[in-house]
């Protein structure tokens, strides 16, 4: 079978990208940088069952989606982010677990010269194994070293690039005489989109409990504004409540006025020994067995003991 010319290739694509975007709700933009098509097969096979990888050039992806825009007016916001080596990820699953499956699919790879460091390099402290001569590697880099039974030694752990930093010829000479690579490559998410919505992947991260927590701040501060101002609402109506009954029982407390809340602050004024057996009374349960299992077990061990002794010397 002979292979299908360049028209109607592009036909093809443009029809397979409109259909993912239509049948998977949910993508990743990806980036592909220094991503091999060997490392490229074994993502896609990793990925399969789960999510779809599709590549392509820029040009193709957004005229694509810009001409199914009247179909779905959301896609318009993937258009900024279509830029670069990049390419999408649908699926149909859960976004976490597939972007935890694409993270998991990277390969190390040398430091080569010219390129960015995507994170921290650290040369540890070791014997390298070279030969005195190797030194002025290590002076051109102010790497502390010395000459130890014959061989170069690395007194102390040295961060010889930080994340961003370009790699020079002399660090990546020296990182491959060391046999260290010290960066690792794959699909890197840079965008997510879901169902008409485009965010960036940490939002991922966050968590129900991380949303609760925000929540309840932002329903104190609310509160405390309203309070301040003497604005009732829904945040801070309880506290006004409250702060009301307080001011009730307080004029309570100094006048004759009686009601049923009052009398027992009344009475706890005027004989505080009532207000500390309340307190006592009041304590957690697990508080008050704590001494009663402390006597059951000291109980049990004084009759597992009299159990082994049974009256009996050692050899009777």
């Amino acid at each position: 079978m002979g292979r299908e010319d360049k028209a109607t290739w592009k036909a093809n694509y443009f029809t397979k990208l409109i259909t993912l975007l239509d049948d998977y709700p949910k993508c990743f933009i990806v980036g592909a940088d220094n991503v091999g098509s060997k490392q490229m097969q074994q993502i896609r096979m990793s990925l399969r069952g789960h999510a779809h990888v599709l590549m392509g050039k820029n040009t193709m992806m957004r005229k694509a989606i810009r001409g199914h825009l009247e179909h779905n007016p959301n896609l318009e916001k993937l258009l900024p982010y279509i830029r670069g080596n990049v390419g999408f990820v649908f699926t149909r699953g859960d976004l976490v677990e597939v972007r935890d499956k694409l993270l998991e699919n990277k390969v190390r790879a040398p430091a080569r010269n010219g390129a960015i460091a995507p994170c921290p390099v650290v040369i540890p402290a070791q014997n390298t194994g070279l030969g005195p001569e190797k030194t002025s590697f290590f002076q051109a880099l102010s790497i502390p070293t010395k000459i130890s039974k014959g061989t170069i030694e690395i007194i102390n752990d040295v961060h010889i690039l930080k994340e961003g930093d370009k790699v020079g010829a002399s660090e990546a000479t020296l990182l491959n005489m060391l046999n260290i690579s010290p960066f690792s490559y794959g699909l890197l998410v840079e965008m997510v989109y879901d169902s008409g919505t485009i965010f960036e992947p940490k939002i991922l991260d966050i968590k129900p409990e991380d949303l609760r927590v925000k929540f309840m701040e932002g329903v104190r501060n609310i509160a405390s504004v309203c309070l301040s101002i003497s604005y009732p609402t829904l945040a801070s109506a309880p506290h006004s409540v409250v702060n009301g009954f307080k001011n009730l029982l307080a004029i309570a407390a100094a006048t004759e006025i009686e009601f049923k809340e009052a009398t027992t602050v009344k009475e706890f004024l005027k004989d505080p020994s009532k207000f500390i057996a309340a307190v006592a009374t009041s304590t957690p349960a697990a508080t008050a067995a704590a001494p009663a299992a402390a006597a059951k077990e000291e109980k049990k061990e004084e009759s597992e003991a009299s159990d082994d002794d049974m009256g009996f010397g050692l050899f009777d």
